[in-house]
C-alpha cells in the first residue's frame, strides 16, 4: 500500500482523552487514478477484554456500568458487557488479567486469545484483543467493581452462557466485543459439550 498513499497534511484536532487527528491524503484507486481523501482518525490506545466461563455451571461473568456514549444515542440504561480496558504500557494478556481482578474481582489463570480485531476501522485506530478464560468459584480474590479512582461504577453480572446469548437476541447486551465473545463461547462450548 505504500505507493498507492501519499500523506499530505496531518492535523491535531484534539489530545485530551485520546488523540484525534484529521488527515488530508491522496490515495490511488484499484483502476490507477489518485484521488484527494480528508480522514479523521480517533487514537486512544489499543486494549483488552476477556470473558469468563465456568465449564462446571456453564456461567459466564460480566460488568454492568454506564457508557456515556452509549446515552447520548438514546441507551439510557447500563451496558452489560465483557469486561476491558486499555493496554497502556502493559501486553494484552496482562491487561486482561488487570481488569478482570478489578472489574470482576477474579484472578483468572488461563486466558486464551481469540482474535484481535480493529474495532470501528472507519474512524478508531484501537485493536482489541479478545479472551476467553476459565473460572471457578475458588478464583475470586475480591468483589471487583473496578478501579475507583478512574471513575468506574461497575457491577459484576454471572448468568448463564445461555441466558447471555438470549441478552445479545433480545438486546439487554448490545456491546459488540461481549457479543463476540459470548457468540465464540456457544460455537466453542457446543463443540466440546
Amino acid at each position: 500500500m505504500q505507493d498507492r498513499i501519499r500523506i499530505d497534511s496531518v492535523e491535531l484536532l484534539s489530545d485530551n482523552w485520546g488523540v484525534l487527528k484529521k488527515t488530508t491524503f491522496d490515495y490511488r484507486n484499484s483502476k490507477g487514478a489518485w484521488e484527494k481523501h480528508v480522514r479523521e482518525t480517533y487514537d486512544r490506545g489499543h486494549g483488552a477484554t476477556v470473558l469468563p466461563f465456568d465449564p462446571g455451571r456453564s456461567t459466564v461473568l460480566l460488568v454492568r456500568q454506564f457508557r456515556f456514549p452509549a446515552y447520548v444515542e438514546g441507551h439510557a440504561e447500563p451496558l452489560l458487557e465483557a469486561c476491558a480496558g486499555l493496554l497502556d504500557a502493559d501486553d494484552p494478556e496482562t491487561c486482561a488479567r488487570r481488569e478482570a481482578e478489578e472489574e470482576l474481582g477474579y484472578r483468572l489463570s488461563d486466558l486464551r486469545l481469540v482474535m484481535m480485531p480493529f474495532m470501528s476501522p472507519g474512524s478508531v485506530t484501537e485493536r482489541l484483543a479478545f479472551f476467553t478464560a476459565h473460572y471457578s468459584v475458588a478464583d475470586k480474590v475480591s468483589d471487583g467493581g473496578g478501579h475507583a479512582g478512574e471513575g468506574e461504577d461497575i457491577e459484576v453480572v454471572e448468568m448463564p452462557l445461555e441466558e447471555a446469548y438470549r441478552a445479545c437476541l433480545d438486546g439487554r447486551i448490545v456491546d459488540a466485543k461481549t457479543i463476540i465473545l459470548v457468540q465464540h463461547l456457544m460455537l466453542t462450548e457446543q463443540r466440546t459439550a
